[in-house]
């Protein structure tokens, strides 16, 4: 009942999230982030999802855990673009600009294919400092994580974090856990 009523919960922030980014630019979305990140000493942690995306909605449930809030919190401003909605027939739903920006970092492959969610850290000036494209190896060939739910996976995204912010063993322990617990769910 719990998994279901936070499931419920963030849809609606993600519903609602898509609406108000109808209204603003994704290069508006990236420099609001900036600002806040360059205040606060943060990075940026850039989400790229759409609302059809169930990976997505389990990424955004587990960024909202108890133990794992608190976490990012402290060092991410965590900004959301909707990119993909064309899939599910509606693209005027994407961010103006998303898809400048997933290319910008690096979330198409030479192929043309997007994996959702699509994650790419980023330093307050708005440079990559990491992406959720896996190195060669880690699936077997390069590739988005996604919502990591694989070990390789889950190793790649706390590498990713590990690049992004100084976050202690204690702290890295807790996102291991976190994603092995909304795996299990």
């Amino acid at each position: 009942m719990r998994k279901a009523a936070l499931s419920a919960l963030i849809f609606v922030a993600f519903a609602t999230a898509v609406y108000a980014q109808k209204t603003q630019k994704a290069g508006d979305i990236l420099k609001s982030a900036q600002t806040k990140a360059a205040d606060d000493k943060k990075s940026i942690f850039l989400i790229f999802g759409a609302s059809w995306c169930e990976a997505c909605h389990q990424f955004d449930t587990f960024l909202a855990l108890p133990e794992i809030a608190p976490i990012m919190d402290k060092y991410f401003v965590v900004a959301h673009i909707t990119f993909g909605e064309g899939a599910a027939g509606h693209p005027d739903w994407d961010t103006p600009g998303s898809d400048t920006l997933i290319t910008k970092y690096g979330g198409i492959s030479p192929s043309g294919n997007v994996g959702l969610p699509f994650i790419a850290l980023l330093d307050a000036k708005a440079k990559l400092i990491v992406n959720s494209n896996a190195p060669t190896g880690v699936k077997g060939k390069s590739e988005t994580t996604g919502f990591p739910t694989e070990p390789d996976e889950i190793k790649w995204f706390l590498s990713m974090l590990e690049k992004a912010a100084p976050l202690t063993p204690d702290e890295l322990h807790k996102m291991e856990d976190g994603l092995h617990q909304a795996v299990a769910d």
